[in-house]
């Protein structure tokens, strides 16, 4: 059986760099393709294709796995759609404009989106559902902890699950959720979803969705102890995609939560 052939998208980042050692390992897919901008820092198999032209780099893979910023992901969008090939995308912190690109790009590809790539995140969204629908009258509150260098916050997790926990209560996220308190800003309201960033060290990932009440309360946590998990989850992915049809498509599609 052939291999699928994978070209992945933002190689200098710590997940691009962690997909290419896990594909080494990984049955069924082999690395094709790497896009670079200027050179990579690392060295590579000699077979692969090293490339900062785009058309090039698409054209050498069968999927595209895209871990890099949001504008790098925009010019991949604009150049897929001439050749469209599965695309994983886990980059996060992505524009209005963007994650349209992403669903115009989703008509004519099958495409993944996923703000994290782990299975327990993926079932924690689950659980923040199914909690949110039935403890009505809890106050929800979400803290996501990430290291010194992450550029956007709060965290595309944290905002997922943000969306998972406003869907429990019928509610849009966008006229309930918080993002900051500060001064003399009155009581909490009952709908409000908060979603606070911590940013330090080198951590990984922590999102803890709390549901508090008089009484009690309850914590939904969950802590990323190495990036192998966006990786590996990534690769899963994308070996799921390849023989879907064209649409949009998240991670909990892939494990059938």
């Amino acid at each position: 059986m052939e291999k699928i052939k994978v070209g992945v998208f933002g190689a200098s980042g710590r997940v691009g760099k962690l997909l290419i050692e896990d594909l080494k390992q990984t049955e069924g897919m082999a690395l094709s393709s790497v896009f670079v901008r200027n050179s990579l820092d690392f060295a590579i198999d000699p077979s692969v294709l090293v490339t900062s032209d785009m058309h090039a780099f698409i054209s050498a893979a069968d999927i595209i796995i895209d871990f890099s910023l949001p504008d790098a992901c925009e010019a991949l969008l604009e150049e897929v759609m001439k050749t469209p090939k599965p695309l994983v995308i886990g980059t996060t912190g992505l524009s209005v404009h963007q994650l349209n690109l992403l669903k115009q790009a989703s008509e004519m590809m099958p495409v993944l989106y996923a703000t994290n790539m782990s299975l327990g995140v993926a079932l924690l969204n689950k659980l923040v559902y199914q909690a949110s629908a039935a403890l009505e009258g809890f106050d929800i509150e979400i803290v996501e902890m990430h290291h010194r260098h992450k550029k956007d916050a709060p965290s595309g997790t944290a905002l997922t699950l943000a969306e998972s926990a406003a869907k429990g209560r019928k509610l849009n996220l966008d006229d309930v959720r918080v993002s900051g308190r500060d001064g003399n800003i009155g009581e909490r309201s009952s709908d409000e979803i908060a979603v606070m960033a911590l940013r330090g060290g080198d951590i990984v990932g922590r999102h803890t969705v709390g549901f508090y009440n008089d009484g009690e309360f309850i914590e939904l946590n969950h802590t990323a102890t190495s990036r192998n998990t966006f990786s590996k989850g990534a690769l899963r992915a994308g070996k799921w995609l390849a023989s879907q049809e064209a649409g949009l498509y998240s991670i909990s599609d892939c494990l059938e939560l």
